[in-house]
């Protein structure tokens, strides 16, 4: 039987919610009679996306408020100029 299981990707600090969360994604991992399917991400969320919900403003991604926003998402390297 497949296993779900929520994983901890990063922990950083939010300033919507003024302290540290943890974001997460739920893997599905594959039952052991199909050893060669690789685990899939299903979902993402906010270990503080909850309280997020409840203040007067929309937040992101993460919290399921806001689509539109990333907050935590990678930034691109910036060429250095000379």
């Amino acid at each position: 039987m497949a296993k779900r299981v929520w994983q901890t990707i990063k922990v950083q600090y939010c300033r919507h919610v003024g302290r540290e969360v943890s974001l997460e994604a739920e893997v599905i991992y594959p039952d052991e009679h199909l050893p060669d399917e690789k685990p899939r991400i299903v979902a993402h969320r906010c270990s503080r996306g909850a309280e997020c919900g409840l203040l007067s403003e929309a937040a992101c991604i993460w919290a399921g408020t806001n689509p539109d926003v990333d907050p935590f998402a990678e930034k691109p390297d910036t060429p250095e100029t000379k």
